[in-house]
């Protein structure tokens, strides 16, 4: 379920996420989706980030970084990363720690865009609502 884009809408936690861009299932390090997004905060409500894919070791982890692709194509990214790592727990069940390290995001863009820009609740959110879907398709 997190390595298809398109889940990423249900499990997302703080209601940002609207729509994968690319939808193609995430197979390899350096793979780059899009995801649309919506944030009231945000100076233009509707926008879209770029994803690359950092960590991909099915079924234990998968991770990217979060960033925007500007106007001539470059993609920047901010220097925060989304990462889950799995572990299993018997025979049915699996143990997800989900992380959001921010540590790398430069000092102006932490004073452009308040770090962590959402509370500990929307990780707890994300983990509640990727659980649902995964007892759903059990």
């Amino acid at each position: 379920m997190l390595a298809d884009p398109a889940t990423h809408v249900a499990i997302d936690g703080t209601g940002w996420v609207r729509e994968p861009a690319d939808r193609a299932r995430l197979t390899e390090i350096g793979q780059l989706f899009r995801m649309d997004m919506y944030h009231a905060s945000h100076p233009d409500g509707d926008y879209r980030v770029v994803n690359k894919v950092e960590v991909l070791d099915p079924p234990r982890s998968i991770g990217w970084l979060t960033g925007t692709e500007q106007a001539d194509g470059r993609v920047e990214f901010g220097g925060w990363m989304w990462r889950y790592d799995l572990a299993p727990l018997g025979s049915s069940g699996t143990e997800v720690t989900l992380s959001y390290d921010w540590s790398a995001v430069p000092q102006d863009i932490r004073e452009y865009i308040r770090f962590p820009p959402f509370g500990p609740e929307h990780l707890t959110n994300s983990l509640h609502h990727l659980a649902e879907l995964t007892e759903g398709a059990a």
